[in-house]
């Protein structure tokens, strides 16, 4: 505005003949904060802080969000899970575009196959999403995930765009990607993907152990086998706009084979176990604002997947099983907007599911689950409420009786509320707070699996309180530009949680059971800065800190002495302390990343015990990458990346006995045009 003023006023003063027809500017950088429009904001990493992280994998990137916890079993192709504020991995929604991804055989989605190349947002939520118009299955979990798909975007006069990325590095690892997108229309646009990842998996460790007086049991240096990859992921999407409204298609396939390193356990040091998976859906989603009233959207989508296992060892048990899944899931939902300030969302979901398997006995479930969602939302200046009431009823059905799983049909149904609440008592800063109660019903092995699941089991509770506050500055210094701050505390409560448990006297069969009960008291800090160093050196920084006191209540009468009992130990693999930095320093086309992550001591069980104790871990990761303009008649992009991973050479476990990898590198090759 002062801009425009001084051109104004000197326009005024100037014979007619002196006054340019235009002016012409240097750079003009706008910085302007984000509107107060969530209730419980996400924390997000996109754009280009996303792709500074240099992550391969979803479950890679975060590691960098405070309360979650990252189940990694090692290399490039072991599983990796998350797990947030410690209430389990089955606790945490996965949404791909909008849509979530189930597995109903086991309720863990492996975050290890979704490239971040394909992707340009990724977005995690405490309790719900706060965007009350959508699906009944936003609302059906403890925390939520939401993956966004990278979108077609052209300038005038564009009709397609490429990009060919190519990583080589550690591990023998050979990972060419490509994507196209394409203009059909004005309205329409299109856009084709595909990923190859091959990996040897093979590096090496040192394995170490000491006995409880501190003594060296045995250190020894070995190669990881059996680690490695063989992996196809093809996507294509189909983009529509219209007017007040949107429509979309995606199409998503993965192919892969892998070892399965396995335990390092009785002086076993390579396992032959491999594991083959093809998973395959599409998806849509339609929304059109109708009228200033009413909105609608709807979502459809099919689901086929395969798992097939092997163990050739027959020292310890053959096993050769297929498993495939099916999946058929549709959702409507209906906003109204009756008041200026008020926000009705209904919305109405079915979900078919059906596992079969070439187990000897087994059940063969089938299940139907339908939810129903009502919710409403408040804005009235400083002051935005959510509240919503969550409706599920579920009925399994065993398809085919034997004598361990008798022909039988059970039912299910449950109303679980949440309300979310913000204030806003002065520009920069915004307090909140939660409460939600909802359940994960058991999974499909935990109920069916032959000789272990259990038809009686009953539904896994979370009870989430959350109080927290956002202080977001933008700063008139010349270095120091902006700081958006979040501090969280919270206390979760798992009641009913499934767990294995001996059968019998013996300890070599198993069985699930509601014994659990889990009690977490935590903090979440997280910290995003802005730098201007001089000219065009900017520096983002960000800084996470977790603290978690996540008890076991199981067995109020384990408490036996020398603290080798279970009851209010810590729970498995989660560290009282742990943390991330993340920095970028960019100028012009240069970049340099570097991060640290920091997870404290654990224990691999809840018997809080010497023998039981895990160490800290830490990693410190470094990659610098350069933009090489390209000659020819398109505007085009060579950028040139190198990456050095667990740069001290950390040896350390995520999962007791599972080795990861030490320093490793990896060069990347992206081609934009």
């Amino acid at each position: 505005m002062a801009l425009a003023a001084t051109a104004i006023a000197g326009r005024a003063d100037t014979p007619a003949a002196a006054v340019p027809d235009s002016v012409s500017l240097g750079e003009v950088t706008v910085r302007a904060r984000r509107p107060f429009e969530q209730v419980i904001p996400a924390q997000t990493l996109a754009g280009d802080r996303l792709e500074a992280l240099r992550s391969q994998s979803v479950a890679d990137a975060l590691r960098y969000f405070s309360g979650v916890q990252i189940k990694d079993y090692g290399g490039v192709g072991g599983v990796k899970t998350v797990d947030m504020r410690s209430m389990g991995t089955n606790h945490m929604g996965v949404f791909y575009d909008g849509i979530q991804l189930g597995n109903a055989q086991n309720g863990q989605i492996d975050l290890g196959k979704f490239s971040l190349d394909n992707l340009e947002a990724i977005d995690m939520y405490n309790g719900q999403k706060s965007d009350i118009f959508q699906s009944a299955k936003d609302f059906g979990s403890a925390g939520t995930l939401y993956l966004q798909s990278r979108r077609p975007e052209f300038d005038d006069g564009e009709r397609w765009k490429g990009n060919a990325t190519f990583r080589t590095g550690s591990f023998g690892l050979v990972n060419p990607s490509l994507r196209f997108d394409y203009k059909l229309s004005e309205r329409v646009t299109a856009t084709v993907s595909a990923e190859y990842t091959y990996a040897t998996g093979r590096y090496k460790f040192r394995y170490r152990r000491l006995y409880t007086d501190h003594t060296v049991a045995w250190d020894t240096t070995a190669v990881r086998k059996n680690g490695g990859i063989n992996a196809l992921r093809a996507e294509a999407g189909v983009y529509g706009t219209l007017p007040r409204g949107y429509w979309q298609g995606k199409f998503y396939y993965y192919d892969s084979s892998r070892g399965i390193p396995g335990a390092i356990v009785n002086n076993v040091w390579k396992n032959s176990q491999k594991q083959w998976d093809r998973n395959f859906f599409v998806q849509g989603r339609f929304r059109k604002t109708l009228s200033n009233l009413y909105a609608l959207q709807v979502n459809a989508k099919y689901a086929r997947d395969y798992m097939r296992y092997l163990n050739p060892d027959t020292t310890l048990m053959y096993i050769d099983n297929e498993f495939w899944q099916h999946e058929t899931y549709i959702s409507v939902a209906n906003r109204l907007s009756p008041l200026k300030w008020l926000d009705i969302n209904a919305s109405a979901d079915w979900q078919w599911n059906k596992l079969d398997a070439t187990l000897a006995n087994f059940s063969r479930p089938v299940r139907h689950t339908i939810l129903g969602a009502l919710a409403a939302a408040v804005n009235q200046g400083p002051f935005r409420g959510q509240a919503s009431m969550l409706w599920t009823h579920v009925t399994d059905r065993i398809t085919l009786a034997s004598a361990e799983h008798p022909g039988r049909t059970s039912r299910f149904s449950r109303l679980t509320p949440a309300v979310f609440v913000s204030w806003q008592p002065s520009r920069p800063l915004t307090l909140r707070a939660f409460y939600k109660r909802i359940f994960r019903m058991p999974t499909f092995n935990d109920l069916y699996y032959t000789d272990i699941g259990n038809a009686d089991l009953k539904p896994e509770y979370a009870t989430q309180w959350n109080v927290g506050a956002v202080l977001q500055r933008d700063f008139p210094s010349v270095w120091f530009n902006s700081l958006n701050l979040t501090l969280d505390a919270y206390y979760n409560k798992v009641t009913d949680k499934i767990i294995a448990v001996p059968k019998g006297t013996g300890q070599y069969r198993w069985m699930m059971m509601n014994i659990g009960k889990v009690k977490i008291l935590g903090t979440d800090l997280t910290a995003n800065l802005r730098f201007t160093i001089a000219g065009q050196v900017y520096l983002l920084g960000r800084l996470t800190y977790t603290f978690q006191r996540a008890m076991d209540f199981s067995d109020p009468t384990d408490t036996r002495p020398g603290g080798a009992g279970t009851y209010k130990g810590q729970i498995a693999y989660i560290p009282r302390h742990s943390g991330s930095v993340a920095g970028t320093l960019q100028w012009r086309r240069a970049e340099l990343n570097y991060s640290f992550i920091y997870v404290g001591e654990r224990y691999h069980n809840s018997s809080n015990i010497r023998e039981n104790y895990e160490p800290s871990w830490y990693t410190h990761d470094l990659s610098a990458s350069y933009r090489l303009p390209m000659p020819g008649r398109r505007p085009s992009t060579l950028k040139l990346g190198l990456e050095v991973n667990n740069l001290f050479n950390q040896q350390y476990e995520v999962i007791q006995n599972y080795p990861m990898p030490g320093r490793n590198f990896k060069i990347i090759l992206t081609y934009d045009i």
